[in-house]
C-alpha cells in the first residue's frame, strides 16, 4: 500500500526522510506547504547540477572539515536550482543544507536498511521549485527492498526521484532521477540501466524527466550509456548550444585531464533545451571540494 506523508515542514521533511529507512517506500505524496518560504528568483534558465560529493571522511589531506568551505563557496557561487548528490552521508548533507541557506531543502534516504549511510540526494531551490512527490528504488531484482543487492554490485545502489513544480514557470512539473552506478560490476551497471529506463516509461509521459548521476563509465563508450540513450534520453552535453571545456569528471585530487572521460552525466528527455553545460573546475588554493568535478546544465523544460 502506497505510504503518503502529510510532511509539512522544512525540518520535518528531512527527519521524516532519514528515519524512513525503516520501512519500504512507495510513491509519496508532498503537500503545497512543503517548501521553505522566500522570495521567488526570477525566470530563467532551470540550473541543474550532478555532483558526487566525495563521502565525509577524516582522511587527510582532504577531510571534510578541509572541503566543506570549498563545497559551500562553490555551491553559493553557481546557486542551481537543482543538485542531484551522489556520496553524501547525513551529516554531510546537513552541513550542506546548512550552508546553502534557508532557501534550500533535499530530499534523501540512506541507501542501506536502517541505516544512514550514503544518499542519492537531491537539493532544491524551494523559492522557485516545489516537490509534489517522491521516492526511492533500489537497483536490484527487488527495488521495493531496502538495501537489496542481487545483480553483484561492490554496494547496494539506489535511485532517489522527485517530481517538482517549476514555480517561476506556470506551474510546469517534471521529474529529476538521481543515482550512482556500481564501479565495479558492468553487469550491474547495464541492469541499473535499464531498471531507470523501465521506470521512467511509467512515469507521465507529458512530463520532462531530468537524470543525474555519477554512471561510472565514460560517455559515448559503455553499452550502459547505449543503453540509457537508447530509451530515449538525451546527453545534455551533446545538445547543449554552448559547453565549457572538457574534462575528466573523476579527478582524485591530481591534476586534471582535459579531454578526460566524462563520467558523471546530466540527461534528460528529448523536449528538454541545454543552453550550457559545463564541467566545473572550481577550487580555493588548489584545494578541490571533492574528487569529481560537478557538471552542471542551464536548461529550458519546454
Amino acid at each position: 500500500m502506497p505510504n503518503h506523508s502529510r510532511v509539512t515542514r522544512r525540518l520535518g521533511l528531512k527527519v521524516a526522510l532519514a528515519a524512513a529507512v525503516t520501512a519500504p517506500l512507495s510513491s509519496t505524496a508532498l503537500p503545497t506547504s512543503a517548501a521553505s518560504a522566500g522570495e521567488r528568483p526570477p525566470r530563467g534558465h532551470l540550473r541543474v547540477m550532478s555532483f558526487n560529493l566525495r563521502f565525509a571522511s577524516t582522511t587527510e589531506p582532504n577531510s571534510w572539515t578541509v572541503r566543506r568551505p570549498v563545497m559551500r563557496e562553490l555551491l553559493r557561487r553557481e546557486a542551481p536550482h537543482v543538485i542531484g548528490t551522489q556520496e553524501g552521508i547525513f551529516s554531510q548533507l546537513l552541513d550542506i543544507d546548512s550552508d546553502l541557506g534557508p532557501h534550500y531543502d533535499w530530499v534523501g534516504t540512506g541507501r542501506l536498511h536502517g541505516s544512514r549511510d550514503e544518499s542519492m540526494a537531491i537539493f532544491y531551490d524551494s523559492r522557485r521549485l516545489r516537490p509534489t512527490e517522491y521516492d526511492h528504488f533500489w537497483l536490484s531484482d527487488t527495488p521495493a527492498v531496502i538495501g537489496s543487492n542481487t545483480w553483484g554490485a561492490r554496494f547496494a545502489r539506489m535511485v532517489t526521484w522527485v517530481r517538482f513544480r517549476d514555480l517561476t514557470d506556470d506551474g510546469r512539473e517534471f521529474y529529476a532521477l538521481n543515482t550512482h552506478f556500481d564501479h565495479v560490476s558492468q553487469y550491474a551497471r547495464e541492469r541499473s540501466a535499464s531498471l531507470i529506463a523501465e521506470r521512467i516509461a511509467g512515469f507521465d509521459r507529458s512530463l520532462p524527466v531530468l537524470v543525474t548521476g555519477d554512471f561510472n563509465v565514460a560517455a559515448h563508450e559503455n553499452a550502459v550509456y547505449d543503453s540509457l540513450l537508447g530509451s530515449g534520453l538525451v546527453d545534455t552535453w551533446d545538445t547543449a548550444r554552448e559547453r565549457s571545456a572538457l574534462y575528466a569528471t573523476f579527478h582524485g585530487y591530481q591534476p586534471l585531464t582535459p579531454n578526460g572521460d566524462r563520467i558523471d552525466w546530466i540527461l534528460s528527455t528529448p523536449g528538454v533545451t541545454a543552453h550550457r553545460a559545463v564541467i566545473n573546475t572550481f577550487s580555493d588554493d588548489g584545494q578541490f571540494p571533492s574528487d569529481h568535478l560537478p557538471v552542471q546544465a542551464y536548461l529550458t523544460l519546454g
